[in-house]
């Protein structure tokens, strides 16, 4: 089951469908009592509201047993195993139309990255790629570039370049990735705004990497995934615990990856487009947090 999303325009209209249970501190952390929750089933969410977290359930018949797991769990009578996020994260009874109603935008990328990657021959026939490839602009600025852009063709050609991978190594592992924010961002986030912070963050890191190399033979999602990787840790850092995506741990890896990268892979690799990434993904991360919080307290205030 889907989380209920959350939009900028009328950020709580979803609570108006369901039934809160309780409201505490944000300094109590209900990560593991709400992968409690989804591991039996119980539709749920957790939220800021005025300073405290509340939590809420999606259907009546749950009240009573979330009620009683939170006393267990605050009392620590349950079990805070993490095999609870391993279960969320990689299930082993797959349930292949549920998974795509989930996180259909996550799947339909995947699935278009390994159709390209067949077409193309992984990159080894030009003659077919080519056309995925970011559009020949100026290349003397920023304004000079964006100034070229004038049509639908030229602007989808700004994003199409994700799409394109020149290694199994390098699709595999951007692959994984992607699974691993994508699903996770995807059941928290509005569809809307997941899919157009991903377009969002493409173009960004594909016109960085452009306007530094100069060429437009490159390709890859890594540059998603370094935005994806901004947007989580700035979702996790300043949102409810329950909706971690990312840790600080995980977050220092992929900023250490990418320094070693520059230093002893910067020939061929694509350090622009992952720079560009990570920081557009940063700023889209902190406009959301913004937004949502100042809408939060519009209504309270």
């Amino acid at each position: 089951m889907r989380h209920v999303g959350v939009s900028l325009v009328g950020a709580v209209d979803w609570s108006k469908r369901m039934i809160k249970i309780a409201s505490m501190s944000l300094d109590t952390d209900l990560s593991f009592y709400s992968n409690h929750l989804k591991g039996i089933g119980i539709v749920h969410r957790i939220t800021e509201e005025s300073g405290n977290q509340s939590i809420y359930v999606a259907n009546s018949e749950n009240l009573s047993e979330a009620q009683h797991i939170l006393d267990l769990y605050l009392n620590d009578q349950i079990e805070t195993s993490s095999t609870l996020v391993e279960e969320k994260l990689f299930p082993t009874n797959v349930n292949l139309l549920r998974l795509f109603l989930e996180t259909p935008i996550t799947i339909c990328i995947i699935g278009l990255t390994l159709l390209i990657a067949i077409v193309t021959s992984l990159g080894t026939d030009l003659s077919v790629y080519s056309v995925l490839l970011y559009p020949l602009v100026d290349t003397s600025s920023l304004l000079a570039s964006l100034g070229e852009l004038k049509s639908v063709l030229a602007l989808t050609k700004t994003v199409t370049p994700i799409f394109l991978h020149f290694g199994e190594l390098n699709l595999v592992f951007n692959m994984l990735w992607m699974w691993y924010f994508g699903k996770q961002l995807e059941q928290i986030l509005p569809a809307w705004l997941f899919l157009s912070s991903i377009i969002l963050i493409s173009f960004t890191s594909n016109t960085v990497q452009y306007l530094v190399s100069g060429y437009n033979n490159f390709g890859g999602m890594s540059g998603v995934i370094y935005g994806l990787v901004g947007f989580s840790w700035v979702f996790s850092k300043f949102q409810i615990k329950e909706n971690m995506v990312i840790t600080n741990n995980l977050f220092i890896f992929f900023i250490v990856s990418l320094v070693l990268m520059e230093i002893f892979a910067s020939s061929w690799i694509a350090t622009a487009a992952h720079v560009g990434g990570l920081v557009s993904g940063l700023i889209i991360g902190a406009l959301y947090i913004f937004s949502n919080r100042f809408l939060s307290e519009s209504k309270h205030g």
